[in-house]
């Protein structure tokens, strides 16, 4: 979200994660009821119109910094089948989603996308859907191998993984863990499996 074309890329990249990083320690610190752009222009010591300048609002600091952990945290995996590489995409994503930092972090944006339409569009955009396209990978590799359920679309694949993870976050307060990654591979990807060898 920084202005790259400006001279001064480098230092800018190095302010723009500075601020993100501030952002994560405050909000695991107070929690983000508490994250003020002030507060986070303090913590980096990048000025506070520097932030605004290239975010309109906290929300959208804390979803860039949780988007950059995302990216950086859970990779794409290829190796070889979708088993393989599901147990490893969700793997990460759930010991991710178990810290309790990430944890409040998603809750409290998706509360705001609930409350702000403009921000719950950038939501969308610049998180959920990047999460849903990086799973999708994984699952069109699938499906051109015929490991995917037969009858099932890739599409419903992906709302099961990002359904089962929200509804733990925001209705039952489940563990989102590494247990819960094994029980969705053998829920979608054995099925595929056994599915595509009886062919």
């Amino acid at each position: 979200m920084t202005d790259q074309s400006r001279p001064g890329r480098k230092r800018s990249e190095q302010s723009r994660l500075a601020i993100l990083a501030a952002t994560l320690d405050l909000v695991a610190e107070a929690g983000y009821g508490a994250l003020t752009v002030e507060g986070i222009a303090a913590r980096s010591g990048v000025g506070k119109q520097t932030i605004y300048r290239w975010w309109p609002s906290k929300a959208d600091v804390l979803l860039d910094a949780l988007a950059t952990k995302a990216d950086l945290h859970v990779p794409i995996p290829d190796e070889g089948s979708f088993r393989a590489d599901l147990a490893h995409f969700l793997g990460s994503t759930f010991e991710l989603g178990e810290k309790a930092q990430v944890a409040d972090t998603l809750r409290a944006l998706m509360a705001q996308a609930q409350i702000d339409p403009e921000f719950g569009k950038r939501f969308r955009e610049d998180f959920l859907q990047r999460r849903r396209e990086a799973l999708g990978t994984l699952v069109g590799r699938a499906r051109e191998r015929g490991e995917l359920p037969a009858g099932v679309r890739p599409g419903t694949v992906i709302d099961v993984v990002f359904g089962t993870l929200w509804y733990r976050l925001l209705a039952t307060r489940e563990p989102v863990n590494r247990g819960l990654a094994d029980e969705l591979v053998k829920l979608l990807a054995d099925h595929g499996i056994s599915t595509a060898e009886t062919r």
